[in-house]
């Protein structure tokens, strides 16, 4: 079973630049991205994240996003798809590029998840990185 990335971002730039930086560490990992809206305004886009969803390779996709409405637009694109996709309510670059080094070394799925906790953004209002939180 083959992973991969995919990068959902309200800006543009940073969901065409992230991958290069993962692609760093992980050059034989299938990453795409979706980022901005359809006219390339912040903001994100249902199609734009199908598309991104469907030009990946991978079987299985491990799906990553900046902001709420990122992920609503996400989960829709979800429902769509005929991939495995796992969505992670961590921090952005940070997570992805963890995601992205341990699939290069072909690390399992349970074990990635396991490093990726300590990243998770809490859905109470509350952003977490390990021990510091904030409001």
């Amino acid at each position: 079973m083959a992973y991969g990335i995919l990068i959902c971002s309200h800006v543009p730039e940073i969901a065409q630049g992230l991958p290069k930086l993962l692609k760093q560490v992980a050059k034989d990992i299938s990453i795409t991205y979706a980022g901005g809206t359809d006219e390339n305004d912040i903001g994100t886009s249902m199609e734009k994240i199908s598309e991104a969803l469907t030009t990946n390779t991978a079987d299985e996709i491990l799906a990553f996003y900046d902001l709420g409405s990122a992920r609503m637009n996400l989960d829709m694109a979800v429902e769509f798809s005929d991939k495995t996709i796992h969505v992670y309510d961590t921090a952005l670059v940070e997570s992805s590029y963890v995601a992205a080094s341990l699939l290069q070394a072909r690390v399992d799925l349970p074990t990635i998840e396991q490093q990726l906790k300590p990243l998770k953004i809490k859905g109470d209002g509350h952003y977490c990185l390990s021990s510091i939180q904030f409001k």
